[in-house]
């Protein structure tokens, strides 16, 4: 039968990495031998694994994962003036844990562009590390604890598969919370999982074959207070967006921080909010900041196409659910405006055995 473990795991530094596999064969043994295949599943939305295929190429060489993560670091510097950072200006804070809120911006945007994943599946016998990578271990000095679940099975079989119609705004860039009551979707996994009687599986969503300039990602969704930016575009819109777009251009290393600021934060929203206020449409405002923000999009982030949700009966034995953390979100981000005014998503429901 499938095995689930729970592991805590407490960082010494800000950014760490563990072997995941390493800690389970020294606290429990070697409990997975016996197995094909583990799903390991993060439970945090700064801290994931890298997957297996990059994970051997990075090990291949020496110092290879610290290469890797002083890479992502310099790409998006701590406390470098992100919106998200300025806490002062956030109404999902309340004002007396504003001082307990990490200021992590640059680990949102790293966990998204440097290609981790919430969770991930490995060849149970293969020998090299399941690199678990901490972006956030450390907060005002003081260790932040981090949850990770690994599912040990053989295989695993389709028992459904369905889609659902997600409606899109006509902005050519935009981020939409499949976690939304009002799409249903939640509720429609609900209601496979417990017709089927899975208790241990997955939850795969992916895009429809025929979408395009979208992807899907599993991270923290907010909207951020943004009166300062707001107020700048109202003041002049066109020059805000020819001032943004000409420092893409003329720093392109810049351009992913940007491309993310863009596609999941808030400046977006109060853009598009301004177009549909001033009934521009599709102006031309948007188009030269989709176009802008495309390459990096579709190039440099990666962004997939699906996004993998644990299923568990950890905590009401009989009964599967959803595994997941706090703030995890499955995410649909578009770069381009779509064809049509929604974007089409491909549930699927497996179990392992």
């Amino acid at each position: 039968m499938p095995i689930e473990i729970d592991l805590e795991l407490e960082p010494t530094r800000r950014v760490e990495v563990f072997d995941v596999r390493a800690e389970v064969l020294r606290r429990h043994g070697p409990v997975l031998e016996p197995y094909r295949r583990c799903l390991y599943a993060s439970h945090h939305t700064t801290a994931g694994y890298l997957p297996q295929s990059l994970g051997a190429r990075i090990a291949a060489r020496p110092e290879g994962v610290e290469s890797y993560l002083q890479l992502l670091r310099t790409i998006f510097p701590e406390r470098a003036g992100y919106r998200h950072d300025q806490i002062e200006l956030r109404t999902d804070v309340p004002a007396d844990q504003r001082d307990r809120e990490p200021i992590n911006a640059d680990s949102h945007l790293a966990f998204i562009a440097g290609g981790l994943h919430p969770s991930v599946s490995y060849a149970a016998q293969h020998p090299r590390p399941v690199y678990f990578v901490d972006l956030d271990g450390i907060h005002e000095g003081m260790r932040r604890q981090r949850r990770t679940t690994i599912f040990a099975y053989d295989d695993e079989e389709v028992v459904a598969r369905t889609r659902v119609v997600v409606p899109v705004s006509g902005h050519p860039i935009d981020a939409i919370s499949l976690k939304q009551p009002q799409l249903g979707l939640y509720d429609e996994v609900a209601e496979l999982i417990a017709r089927h009687g899975v208790t241990n599986g997955r939850v795969r969503l992916e895009l429809g074959r025929d979408e395009k300039h979208a992807g899907l990602t599993l991270n923290e969704y907010e909207t951020l207070l943004m009166q300062h930016d707001l107020a700048e575009v109202l003041r002049n819109p066109l020059g805000f967006a020819a001032e943004k777009a000409r420092h893409a251009w003329n720093d392109p290393l810049a351009v992913p921080a940007k491309a993310l600021a863009y596609a999941r934060y808030d400046l977006v929203r109060a853009l598009n909010q301004l177009v549909d206020a001033l009934g521009l449409g599709a102006s031309r405002v948007e188009r030269l900041l989709a176009r802008t923000l495309e390459v990096s999009a579709s190039r440099f982030i990666r962004m997939r196409r699906s996004v993998d949700l644990p299923v568990s009966d950890a905590r009401t034995p009989g009964r599967g659910a959803l595994v997941e953390g706090t703030y995890q979100v499955p995410i649909l981000v578009q770069w381009r405006q779509a064809e049509q005014p929604t974007r089409e998503i491909t549930i699927t429901l497996t179990r392992f055995v």
